[in-house]
């Protein structure tokens, strides 16, 4: 779906990703980062949020929460990560980019709360219940810090991912607040729900949900009993031209993840001002019958859009032309993906060891993929700064024993 995208606004980066392969510097298997792009991406983002005076918290997870990776959204201006678990967090902390908002959308396990209040110490934190709520206060408490609590409200009509649901009724949002500001340790900052903004498929563009309309009478209540500067957390599909339409709703934090690297669903079908900054890199294998195969691992396709004849550029030497597409077979869900499967058929078929690019809206950190920064391809000078795993730690490829 993206790799049109690739190839038409940053074919620098394809072909600069194969001729590292092709040289032995990139492992198969592997979402690999143009760091340059993803700085300027961010930039521009920041730019536009400040503009709407809009708190930027960066989504990692994407990307395997990669320390190049974290590194060039800092170089762009975005100094905070909103991390999706307690992996993330703490990979995004190891790499100097510290924890705006933990806590959504996975709830703090109650064995890590202290450490997470000592030492990631988020500037927010989201609880969905009284429960949750307390555990983050006491741990914080326990630190000598008074911690910013972010309720995660919700209400019938609201929508959620199967799995993602939780949080109070929003409709109690001014009892809730009461409540949290009595626990010691912690205090009321504000309302949270996702996902505020959606990609629909049928009119192609990024529409409010109506948990954007819950948040928004939830913030009224608040108001009308006087608290004021409410933080109104409203993640969901971002990119820097949706940043005035968030604000005017009234929104005060943004959230970008894929936005970052340029492939939220809305860069699917329009150009935005985040360019395509990451690919998927694989390896002909070998042969069976008419297809050629190659390496998985990392062959998780965000299930945004209906399923689509997907395709991947296939040669011994760099390009990005068309000529050079195939048609691939990606395994099943309910498979795991050893390999996808090339179609072979006309001239210059794939051939063993052959590169293969895919253009994924991925998920990193769910696959056993690798991830790898790459610098330069802005200054035609490519150079692989470092091969992570999907927590962000440094993997020794092609690997190394140790007597």
């Amino acid at each position: 779906m993206f790799l049109d995208l690739l190839m038409r606004r940053n074919p620098q980066f394809i072909e600069a990703a194969m001729a590292l392969h092709q040289q032995g510097k990139l492992p198969s298997n592997a979402y690999v980062l143009d760091l340059d792009t993803v700085e300027e991406n961010a930039r521009v983002f920041q730019a536009e949020a400040r503009k709407h005076g809009l708190t930027t918290f960066a989504m990692t997870k994407q990307v395997g929460r990669h320390s190049g990776f974290c590194e060039a959204v800092m170089k762009g201006g975005i100094d905070r990560s909103v991390a999706v678990d307690m992996a993330c967090a703490t990979a995004c902390d190891r790499a100097g980019l510290k924890t705006g908002h933990l806590g959504h959308l996975v709830q703090v396990p109650s064995g890590e709360a202290e450490f997470a209040a000592a030492k990631l110490q988020p500037d927010f934190w989201t609880v969905f219940s009284d429960a949750k709520a307390k555990e983050a206060a006491d741990a914080s408490a326990k630190a000598g810090r008074v911690q910013k609590l972010l309720a995660r409200i919700q209400t019938e009509g609201d929508t959620f991912y199967r799995g993602h649901e939780g949080g109070f009724d929003a409709q109690d949002i001014v009892a809730v607040a009461d409540r949290l500001d009595t626990l010691e340790g912690g205090e009321f900052a504000g309302i949270t729900t996702f996902p505020a903004l959606l990609f629909d498929q049928e009119s192609r563009k990024v529409i409010p949900t109506h948990n954007l309309s819950t948040l928004n009478r939830a913030a009224e209540a608040l108001a009308a009993i006087g608290r004021k500067d409410i933080a109104i957390n409203a993640p969901g599909t971002n990119s820097a031209v949706m940043l005035a339409a968030l604000a005017e709703a009234g929104a005060t934090q943004c959230e970008p993840g894929n936005a970052l690297h340029g492939t939220t669903p809305l860069h699917a079908v329009e150009d935005l001002p985040e360019a395509p900054a990451v690919l998927y890199l694989s390896e002909v294998s070998h042969h069976y019958g008419d297809k050629a195969y190659c390496f998985g691992g990392g062959l998780y396709i965000d299930p945004v859009f209906p399923k689509y004849q997907v395709k991947a550029l296939v040669g011994s030497t760099p390009t990005s032309n068309a000529k050079d597409l195939r048609n691939v077979e990606i395994p099943d869900y309910s498979a795991i993906d050893y390999y996808a499967m090339i179609d072979t058929e006309g001239d210059a078929a794939p051939k063993p060891r052959d590169t293969v690019v895919f253009g994924f809206r991925g998920q990193a950190f769910v696959t056993r993929a690798l991830v790898v920064g790459v610098r330069g391809i802005s200054t035609g000078n490519p150079t692989v700064t470092t091969i992570e795993n999907g927590f962000g730690d440094p993997v020794a490829w092609p690997g190394s024993y140790q007597s």
